[in-house]
Formats: structure tokens, C-alpha cells, sequence
């Protein structure tokens, strides 16, 4: 293998990755700066206030989310490196 498709196959590997974590990512986020707002507008400090609806957001968007996941890891492996380890590339 030349080392120019390993840096392209890794590349792509890293793109996905980016692209499968950033929907979970911007949730908890947005939900982390929107509890945080609402603790710090109403004085409430109660650690279960930040990490249980956090979680069940994220739980929501992986479920909604889970198609585009399953597809994309999929077509990255059929397309690019099954064919690869099988010696078509």
C-alpha cells in the first residue's frame, strides 16, 4: 500500500468520524449552554439538573440519528476498504 492511500483512507476516516460525532456533540452543547443559563438565571445548582436531560437528548438524536450513522460507516466500509483489503485498490 502507498503510503499517499494511507493518508487519504485516514483522512476520510477522520472526516467520518467528525461528521457520525457531530450531531451528538452540537446537542449536548447547545443543551449544556441552554441548562446552564437557566441554573445560573434561577440559582438552581442541582448536578442531576444538568446531566439527566443532557443525556435524554442525546439518547433521542442518536435514535433519530442512527439511519445516517449506520449508512455512512457502511458505505465507508463497502465502498472503500473492504475493496481495499481484498486487493481491488
Amino acid at each position: 500500500m502507498d503510503e499517499n492511500v494511507l493518508f487519504d483512507v485516514t483522512r476520510q476516516a477522520l472526516l467520518i468520524s467528525v461528521q457520525l460525532s457531530a450531531p451528538l456533540l452540537i446537542v449536548a452543547l447547545v443543551a449544556g449552554v441552554v441548562i446552564g443559563l437557566f441554573q445560573a438565571l434561577t440559582s438552581v445548582q442541582e448536578m442531576t439538573l444538568t446531566f439527566v436531560p443532557k443525556v435524554g437528548l442525546m439518547l433521542a438524536v442518536f435514535w433519530v440519528s442512527m439511519t445516517f450513522m449506520t449508512g455512512t460507516l457502511a458505505s465507508f466500509f463497502t465502498d472503500l476498504l473492504i475493496p481495499m483489503i481484498a486487493g481491488g485498490r
